[in-house]
C-alpha cells in the first residue's frame, strides 16, 4: 500500500485487525519459533528442508505483523455517526435486488482493508463497491464484473447494528 493511501476502517474491521495482531505476535509467532528450534535437529542447515520452510513462514508472519501494525497506526476509525444511510458509503450496510434474477444480496461496503467477500465485507475499490459508492436508495445499479455485467435495485441502506 502507499505511504499516502487514506485508510478507513469501521470499528469491527479494527477490532478483527486487533485479534489477527494478537493471535500472529502471541501464537504464531511462538510456534514458528518452535519449528525453527525443532528443524535445527535434522542436520546441515544449508540442506534443511524443515528450517527454510520454517524460516521462510517466520518471514511471512513477521511481515504480516508489520502490515497490520502500520495499518492500525495509520487508520482512520469511523464512528457510528460517520456511517452514511442517505446514500451508500463506507461502513454502509446496503440490500440490494438483482434485477434479473429477483434474488436479495445484503452486504457492508468497506475499505479495501477489510474486505472480505466470503462475508460480504465488500471493498469499495472493487467494481461493486465503485458502482454503489454514493448511491440512493432506489437507484438502480450497472455493475461491469469480470463475468458480465449486473443489475441492481438499491432497497435499504443502514448501519450495522
Amino acid at each position: 500500500m502507499s505511504q499516502d493511501l487514506e485508510i478507513v476502517l469501521t470499528r469491527s474491521g479494527r477490532d478483527k485487525l486487533e485479534t489477527k495482531l494478537d493471535y500472529l505476535r502471541n501464537v504464531q509467532r511462538r510456534e514458528v519459533a518452535e519449528r525453527i528450534r525443532d528443524s535445527r535437529q535434522f542436520g546441515d542447515l544449508a540442506e534443511n528442508a524443515e528450517y527454510d520452510d520454517a524460516k521462510t513462514e517466520q518471514a511471512l508472519v513477521e511481515s504480516q505483523i508489520s502490515e497490520i501494525r502500520r495499518v492500525l497506526q495509520l487508520a482512520q476509525v469511523l464512528e457510528n455517526d460517520d456511517i452514511p444511510t442517505d446514500y451508500v458509503g463506507i461502513g454502509s450496510m446496503v440490500r440490494l435486488t438483482n434485477e434479473d434474477t429477483d434474488d436479495d444480496w445484503e452486504l457492508t461496503l468497506v475499505s479495501s482493508v477489510e474486505a472480505d467477500p466470503d462475508t460480504d465485507l465488500i471493498s469499495d475499490e472493487s467494481p461493486v463497491g465503485e458502482a454503489l459508492m454514493g448511491k440512493r436508495v432506489g437507484d438502480s445499479v450497472v455493475i461491469h464484473v469480470p463475468n458480465g455485467t449486473l443489475h441492481f435495485h438499491i432497497e435499504s441502506i443502514r448501519k450495522s447494528s
